[in-house]
């Protein structure tokens, strides 16, 4: 299977999982963890994921502070804030319900996703 490039509504989702599960990253060490986790089937383009960020960070998800990346180079590294892990939270908080059977003739359990309001 091809690479597929990562949709724009997902992609703040998974950055802003990136970075709460390995703290403080810089835009590039982002992108290739989302890829890595995808087991390498998404394309992270630096013209999507620096923009992504961009937005993050006004919106107060992220801050960034310069520093040395491992290859010696500066760069910014983003850390989730407090807004950030509220915002995650929100976005992922999905439980699932099983639901009754539609019918007696039809007797096979269904599950549906229900969005349940996060406190």
């Amino acid at each position: 299977m091809g690479k597929v490039d990562v949709w724009q509504g997902t992609l703040a989702l998974m950055i802003l999982k990136t970075v709460e599960a390995l703290g403080p990253l810089h835009g590039y060490g982002i992108a290739r963890r989302i890829e890595q986790t995808s087991g390498d089937r998404l394309v992270v383009n630096y013209g999507t994921i620096y923009p992504a960020l961009l937005k993050l960070e006004q919106e107060g998800y992220l801050e960034a502070e310069w520093g040395t990346s491992d290859a010696g180079r500066r760069a910014r590294f983003y850390k989730l804030t407090r807004a950030g892990r509220k915002q995650l939270a929100r976005e992922t908080c999905v439980i699932i319900f099983p639901t009754r059977p539609r019918s007696a003739m039809h007797r096979s359990h269904r599950r549906s996703r229900q969005q349940v309001p996060c406190s």
